[in-house]
């Protein structure tokens, strides 16, 4: 056992021991660099954004501004829905407060296989209770066609007069692809100067303001909703949709298609006529 011990120790030992080592580091870093080249993300490294970029200004002036640059900001973003809710609130109430007028108009909401959404269906039994109470003749469906599998118009169709409404008082408007398009087609299209509306509460000042805007004499009738995660989720899109409507209701631009006018509300009302 000492004899290989000694024989470990000597000169040439060491220098086999070094080569071997030397060989092994270098293999080693030839490997890592073939990894690196064949796996090019090795050398990725993630830049996370400092914090102290987040940080609030250090003075309490500094701090002053930024919170009240804050609240300037939420305020513009609420001002165009409130403005739209002050002034539609005053022209909005249910089916039982609705005047009446010769046509309703529902604005659609989404289908599910073909078949409008609860909360469609919500507004397709509003407009159907106004019809059966003699409060509305016509019933325009206002919706989004803009592909050969999804008809809005249809489908509403289809609803309403399985409660009901005589297909014959019921006119499509197949390009109602948002609400000011809905209410500049219902006035320049089809020819309404007066309606009642027919939508969600979140939706129905909007809408209101926009087809008041558009020259109808409007009426809106919100239709009640649980609060759900649903209605929470259409409430807070209506904060981003009353921008572009503030801005539509201020430059008026046409509408994605205007087309030629069409007869059809004209004809359901001489139809409705005794």
């Amino acid at each position: 056992m000492r004899g290989m011990r000694r024989a470990r120790d000597t000169p040439g030992a060491r220098a086999e021991s070094g080569a071997r080592a030397e060989s092994g580091t270098q293999a080693a870093s030839e490997g890592g660099a073939n990894a690196k080249k064949h796996r090019p993300w090795l050398r990725l490294r993630l830049r996370l954004p400092r914090l102290s970029a987040l940080r609030l200004p250090r003075s309490r002036r500094g701090r002053r501004l930024a919170v009240q640059g804050v609240m300037a900001l939420c305020v513009l973003a609420l001002l165009p829905a409130t403005w739209m809710r002050l002034g539609a609130d005053a022209r909005v109430g249910t089916t039982a407060d609705a005047p009446a007028r010769e046509v309703a108009v529902v604005f659609g909401a989404g289908l599910w296989k073909g078949r409008p959404t609860p909360y469609l269906a919500h507004r397709l039994d509003a407009a159907a209770e106004l019809y059966r109470t003699g409060k509305v003749k016509v019933v325009l469906v206002t919706g989004d066609n803009s592909r050969v599998e999804y008809d809005e118009p249809d489908a509403m169709r289809t609803y309403l007069t399985e409660r009901g409404v005589p297909d014959g008082r019921i006119v499509s408007d197949y390009a109602g692809f948002d609400s000011w398009d809905s209410c500049v087609r219902a006035k320049k299209i089809f020819g309404v100067d007066r309606a009642v509306l027919v939508s969600q509460g979140f939706h129905i000042h909007r809408a209101t303001t926009l087809c008041r805007s558009a020259g109808i004499d409007a009426y809106g009738v919100a239709v009640d909703e649980p609060r759900d995660a649903t209605w929470y989720y259409g409430g807070t899109r209506e904060l981003a949709a009353s921008g572009k409507a503030a801005l539509d209701a201020l430059f008026r631009p046409d509408p994605r298609f205007l087309g030629p006018q069409e007869a059809g509300v004209t004809e359901a009302l001489a139809s409705a006529t005794p």
